[in-house]
């Protein structure tokens, strides 16, 4: 039997993202433009909703996600299985008429002798154990693929959660360089009017302002898209939740390449290897049991109907060259089981070049994202400060400045996708083992939505 429980799972789910989405606030959102007011009320109703942590999203799926439901259904075939392998040959009931409707002293019924028989197959050999030990095997590899296919769900309601994590992030992102874009407008229409600025740059921070419009509507609509697919991940037709709380810049640490390659052949996606090789080795003995030959004996009663006399009667049977017919079946039940290992070797060798391309891009990612978030965006949080000053006192030009907000956000966006992908390697790395990385401690990003 495997080593996980239903319940062990649930607990293993719940910590795969432990410490990695820890509830933090939502920061209040800038004021939506006047042309995404048909959106508005969307975002105002998600807000009013209760929050969403990882934890609830893991027990939702687990309960309710339709790809796990079939498991109940395969559970009660297999039952069935076990109970037909473990029935005796059901006795046969046997009639038969001779010497009737012939010539002579044969004609019409007068020579006619009845038999009426019960035969009975023994099976020899203990083929009845043979089977029944191997349907129940059976049961061990519906569990296994059950809690690797939970595995696969609780992984992917992860790479979701975070995909929702990021959209918000993204969301308020855009809603920050629309802020920048309008407060651009005003401070150029001021200069404008002060005849200070050509009415060109006008023209050009108004563009910049529609357009940030336009990619803050694009990212409401990643959003709500992102929230119905996580939802429909517990068979939800809609998004019944708030926002996800999420701390997308807590990130996740690597783990000891070495510990992580041990704990592979403890995942189910190994352990169903030792479960299949059992499945094989007892195919093996129902095909061995089949040597001996199974035995058919009868027993009943004749009628002979020309002078009304009856006898019993009583009869063997066994087929002949029958350890000659069970040996096609036992070579390929042992060639079977001798597969086995070569492709548990093989995945095994395709699983630790997997995982050794995920840590490092999974260090990647979070030097990447630390060094964005710890010294990047500081600076260009400065520098888009400077910028916008010596604009004001015409000391820099106007592409300047928005070249400065320009690199603020692109730098926040890198952060964002970073961070995320830091996130969603360490889900692909926890799926893969089957088990939680550590996390690193809170943090959160030098971050100026407030702007």
């Amino acid at each position: 039997m495997s080593r996980f429980a239903p319940h062990t799972l649930s607990r293993l789910g719940l910590a795969m993202a432990a410490g990695l989405f820890a509830p933090t606030a939502f920061a209040a959102a800038a004021a939506i433009p006047a042309a995404h007011v048909h959106d508005e009320a969307s975002l105002q109703a998600i807000a009013m909703l209760p929050s969403l942590t990882l934890s609830k999203a893991v027990n939702a799926a687990i309960a309710g996600n339709p790809d796990l439901k079939q498991f109940a259904f395969q559970l009660k075939a297999q039952s069935a299985r076990i109970d037909g392998a473990g029935l005796k040959p059901a006795p046969v009931f046997e009639s038969q008429l001779e010497n009737f409707l012939g010539t002579g002293r044969t004609r019409g019924l007068d020579a006619a002798e009845a038999t009426f028989a019960l035969s009975q197959l023994i099976e020899l050999g203990e083929q009845r154990a043979s089977r029944i030990e191997a349907a129940r095997l059976g049961i061990d590899g519906i569990n296994l693929n059950r809690q690797g296919a939970q595995l696969d769900v609780l992984a992917e309601v992860s790479r979701q959660f975070i995909h929702v994590a990021s959209d918000q992030e993204q969301l308020k992102l855009t809603q920050l360089a629309t802020k920048l874009a309008e407060r651009t407008v005003s401070e150029v229409r001021r200069r404008v009017a002060a005849a200070k600025s050509p009415e060109v740059e006008l023209h050009r921070a108004n563009i910049v302002f529609s357009r940030a419009q336009v990619d803050e509507e694009h990212a409401e609509h990643e959003l709500i898209t992102s929230r119905t697919k996580l939802a429909a991940l517990w068979g939800a037709g809609k998004a019944d939740f708030g926002l996800v709380a999420a701390d997308l810049f807590r990130l996740p640490q690597v783990g000891d390449y070495g510990v992580l390659t041990r704990q592979l052949v403890a995942s189910p996606d190994f352990l169903r290897f030792a479960t299949e090789a059992r499945q094989r080795d007892a195919d093996i003995r129902v095909a061995q049991s089949k040597v001996r030959s199974n035995i058919t004996v009868s027993a009943g009663v004749r009628r002979l109907q020309e002078d009304g006399d009856a006898a019993f009667v009583a009869g063997f049977s066994a087929p002949l060259f029958g350890a000659r017919t069970a040996q096609p079946a036992i070579a390929e039940a042992r060639a079977l089981r001798a597969g086995i290992e070569s492709e548990a070797a093989a995945a095994k060798l395709k699983a630790e070049t997997k995982l050794f391309e995920l840590v490092q891009e999974l260090k990647h990612s979070i030097t990447e994202a630390e060094m964005l978030r710890d010294s990047v965006l500081p600076q260009m949080e400065e520098a888009l400060k400077e910028t916008e000053y010596a604009y004001q006192r015409g000391r820099y030009s106007y592409l300047e400045w928005v070249d400065a907000q320009r690199e603020r956000v692109t730098v926040q966006r890198a952060l964002i996708e970073a961070a995320a992908n830091a996130h969603l390697f360490s889900a692909e790395i926890e799926r893969l083992t089957g088990t939680a990385l550590p996390t690193a401690g809170s943090s959160t990003p030098n971050n100026s939505n407030s702007k």
